[in-house]
């Protein structure tokens, strides 16, 4: 078995000179390494729900699929087998250039199930597709509208924390580890408060914006590929946002890049059955 075995790793740079990389219908280049436990049919399907409208900021990327990457050097080292010393020291992915290729390496093997793996690769498909091309400005009109309405929540940590040092509002879990966010929804924590108008940490606006597209854009894509509950999302100590203000973003980012043939979006509060 390859968990008792010696599995020797292999430099990203020989995977990539190796591997044949495939381009699926909507133009995104990816391709499949080692014992990965995912089918040919299962990754196309995953890798054929990104919008073909995205592809254009992404062809100087290309996706690998590979069992687990490793980054205990400077060096990008993969291993074509799972075993549990090497899971220890894997992440989830790990970026590599090779000349004018951006190569993501994605671990598969450290993940339970599809859910997992499509996630971390629709999640990097999003940030990758910000770095390239921003953040839509209409999007980010319809989130800011939303934070100072102070919609309850947000879509991830990162997403959270931005906005709330964008708008100045104090982190309650400094002076009281007891409480781990602020409820927005009260005026006592609005971070206008009736009173002085606060100045807006626009550098932290521009990330939050950042944050908070690559969650919508990510979660309409699981949704494509996926069928999830909402909370599975669910992470760390912040509250998720509504699900009526999530589905206004989703729609947004649908109007933006609709979905390619075959696939499917939907807002569904409530599962059938």
């Amino acid at each position: 078995m390859a968990s008792n075995a010696q599995v020797d790793l292999w430099p990203a740079e020989k995977v990539a000179t190796q591997v044949a990389v495939s381009q699926a219908p909507n133009g995104i280049h990816y391709a499949m390494w080692g014992e990965t436990r995912i089918s040919d049919d299962d990754l196309e399907h995953l890798v054929s729900a990104v919008p073909v409208a995205l592809a254009p900021a992404l062809q100087q990327r290309a996706y690998y699929f590979v069992p687990l990457a490793i980054a205990d050097t400077d060096d990008t080292m993969v291993a074509p087998a799972y075993t549990v010393d090497l899971g220890d020291r894997a992440i989830c992915h790990r970026n590599a250039d090779f000349g004018s290729t951006q190569a993501v390496f994605l671990s598969t093997r450290l993940v339970e199930d599809r859910f997992g793996l499509a996630f971390e690769f629709f999640i990097n498909v999003a940030h990758n597709f910000v770095d390239a091309a921003g953040v839509p400005e209409s999007f980010s009109t319809l989130a800011w509208q939303q934070a100072e309405a102070q919609v309850r929540g947000e879509t991830s940590q990162d997403a959270w924390e931005t906005r709330r040092r964008a708008q100045n509002v104090p982190n309650p879990a400094v002076r009281n580890p007891d409480l781990r966010t602020p409820d927005l929804r009260s005026p006592d924590n609005h971070p206008l408060n009736g009173r002085t108008q606060i100045p807006i940490d626009e550098r932290a606006r521009s990330s939050f914006f950042e944050s908070a597209f690559s969650d919508a854009l990510a979660i309409y894509m699981l949704s494509l590929a996926v069928d999830f509950d909402y909370h599975d999302l669910r992470e760390r100590d912040y509250p998720l946002l509504a699900a009526p203000a999530l589905a206004e973003r989703l729609r947004h980012v649908a109007s933006l890049f609709p979905a390619n043939q075959g696939y499917e979006f939907q807002v569904l509060y409530r599962r059938k059955g």
